[in-house]
């Protein structure tokens, strides 16, 4: 079978972006297996993962989104960037503002400039529905919400505080002292993914406060491993430095392979802006 997709790239963080409408004979594929293939960078075309874009009954288009290791997740919001510029480029909507249909619900990217800006949906702070296994603290402030906020996880020789959002799916946000661009994720990331109290295993995202409208951040992405960058990473780092009150409500988050800005009102969506570039086009058999 011989299948024809776009590589795209939303700062760094790359896809294999499959137009299941175009092609409605891979619609029934197994992409849990195909996309471990697929996205492997030696023996396959190389990706973070795989969009597939389908119609949908409950928007103007669906996407899913699968893994390098095969896994299903909710939503990825560098990869509904690339989704949003596919759609426009090819004069499959005229729409500035799209609804796209994900296992996180209808997400709305809309054209800005040269840039996508999307309203990536309200965060969720109950632990049940993150989900992580542990207590909601105490609100952080008259009128602020409860939820896990610097709940120490001993991992290996150290203690993190973990502050637990979900942004459509699972993260773990750690803010730190010490240089996030000299810190080994690649120890303590799949440790803290696969840790017993993330039922669904997490997102980690480590991260560096630079001031009131800035901070560097890299991303350990469940099923993944590192890439150099995390729409919804990059949500909920912006979302926990809000709530902690370690920034204001708009920030640009400086990521391995640009930057993201966030804003965020409190009861209100989250917005992020940023790139979506196409790589090139082409065919593979298999």
């Amino acid at each position: 079978m011989e299948i024809t997709f776009t590589k795209m790239h939303g700062i760094g963080n790359d896809f294999i972006l499959i137009d299941c409408i175009k092609q409605s004979a891979l619609r029934d594929l197994r992409f849990e297996d195909l996309s471990k293939k697929l996205c492997h960078r030696r023996f396959g075309i190389g990706a973070d993962q795989i969009l597939l874009l389908y119609p949908s009954d409950a928007a103007d288009f669906k996407m899913k989104i699968f893994n390098a290791d095969g896994g299903e997740v909710e939503m990825c919001g560098n990869g509904i960037r690339c989704l949003a510029k596919y759609i426009w480029d090819r004069g499959l909507s005229k729409k500035n503002v799209l609804e796209i249909e994900t296992l996180a619900g209808i997400i709305k990217p809309e054209r800005a400039g040269d840039m996508v800006k999307v309203d990536m949906g309200e965060p969720i702070f109950e632990p049940e529905k993150i989900p992580v296994n542990l207590l909601p603290h105490p609100p952080l402030s008259k009128g602020g919400q409860g939820g896990v906020v610097d709940y120490p996880l001993k991992i290996k020789d150290r203690e993190f505080k973990i502050t637990c959002v979900s942004m459509g799916n699972p993260h773990a946000v750690i803010f730190l002292e010490e240089d996030v661009s000299n810190f080994p994720v690649s120890v303590y990331g799949p440790e803290i993914e696969n840790h017993q109290i993330f039922p669904k295993r997490t997102n980690v995202e480590f991260v560096n406060v630079k001031g009131k409208t800035e901070l560097s951040m890299r991303v350990w992405e469940r099923g993944s491993g590192e890439t150099m960058a995390c729409g919804t990473g990059a949500s909920a780092i912006g979302v926990a430095a809000m709530l902690k009150g370690l920034t204001d409500r708009k920030v640009t988050i400086h990521l391995l392979g640009g930057n993201l800005v966030i804003e965020w009102q409190t009861n209100k969506p989250v917005y992020m802006t940023g790139p979506a570039a196409e790589v090139f086009e082409g065919r593979i058999c298999f």
